[in-house]
């Protein structure tokens, strides 16, 4: 398939949004408290002029797609952005053209495309600061082998949730690489 025909595929947003289990109060939380910066006003008046589209893959127990997915919402509002959801899960054979490193099915991944239905760029799973925070969270984890391991996952995994969800920083460093992706 196309990127075309996977965009006709997909759910609005609503229609995902009403969808979600886990994460959906957090989603609307970081949604509603989340405003574009007025000093991006210029740059999203040219960003309508493109007539640019997006098909989103994500699933509702992502953490990552918990924080990016609202602040994208935002940013597609502002841009006039049409955008369609994909779950990962039930279609891996899009997931798989768009392999974090070469390897990993990370989520959420943003798929901008033309009226064409050709790719403009992608964006995901996630900006760069918030990469290294992943990556210090998880180096401090115990060895695998120890017994407390899967205890300390769970209690990091719930942190690092906490604070996507809380740190309006974090926001800002979505938002911000998303806008240079689209720039």
């Amino acid at each position: 398939m196309n990127l075309e025909d996977w965009f006709q595929k997909g759910m609005t947003a609503q229609e995902y949004v009403d969808s979600m289990d886990k994460f959906q109060k957090d989603l609307i939380y970081i949604y509603e408290h989340f405003n574009i910066s007025t000093e991006d006003y210029p740059f999203f008046e040219k960003l309508q002029k493109k007539d640019i589209r997006a098909v989103v893959l994500t699933e509702d127990w992502c953490g990552d797609a918990m924080l990016n997915v609202p602040i994208f919402l935002r940013l597609a509002e502002a841009g006039h952005i049409e955008t369609h959801f994909l779950r990962r899960d039930e279609n891996l054979e899009l997931m798989d053209r768009y392999l974090t490193n070469g390897k990993s099915r990370s989520i959420p991944i943003i798929i901008f495309i033309d009226r064409d239905g050709e790719e403009i760029c992608s964006w995901g799973p996630r900006a760069p600061e918030l990469q290294t925070f992943l990556d210090d969270s998880i180096g401090s984890l115990p060895e695998k082998e120890t017994k407390d391991y899967q205890e300390k996952q769970k209690q990091m995994l719930t942190f690092i949730t906490k604070a996507y969800r809380d740190h309006q920083n974090f926001w800002h460093y979505v938002y911000k690489d998303m806008i240079r992706t689209l720039a």
